[in-house]
């Protein structure tokens, strides 16, 4: 059980794509102790399912995390725009001193961020988060 609280807890998900986002997120927290958090946002920064790892504290306050996920999600609205150019964004990393945060494109409405302990592999990372995707999205 995901603990409740702000930013911590796992949201009543809706299903896309013949997906269950909760479980997707609890899969991807489940795939490396040193995932801190996974959650899918919608198109307008609100948040469908996931959370932080049971046991982790946040190195953001409440409105600084809303904050990145805003930054986030226009992010992810302008490489849309840019895709008729230079196709479809498939992820995006930021390294930040402590961690590292990822966005995966779930199609065009929904926006999955991971965050992960510093000292991982970006394409461990990146390859566990795909083949769990199309895992969830075929089961």
């Amino acid at each position: 059980q995901i603990p409740v609280g702000p930013y911590s807890t796992f949201i009543i998900t809706r299903t896309m794509n013949n997906m269950d986002y909760e479980k997707f997120c609890r899969d991807i927290l489940d795939s490396d102790d040193k995932i801190r958090f996974a959650t899918v946002y919608d198109q307008w920064a609100e948040r469908i399912a996931g959370g932080m790892r049971p046991g982790i504290q946040n190195l953001l306050t409440d409105r600084q995390e809303k904050e990145l996920v805003t930054l986030s999600v226009l992010d992810w609205k302008q490489r849309k725009e840019m895709a008729k150019w230079l196709g479809k964004t498939i992820y995006t990393m930021a390294e930040f001193e402590q961690v590292k945060r990822f966005s995966f494109y779930l199609g065009d409405d929904d926006l999955l961020l991971v965050s992960k302990e510093k000292e991982v592999q970006t394409k461990t990372t990146v390859d566990d988060a795909s083949r769990l995707y199309y895992e969830n999205k075929s089961s």
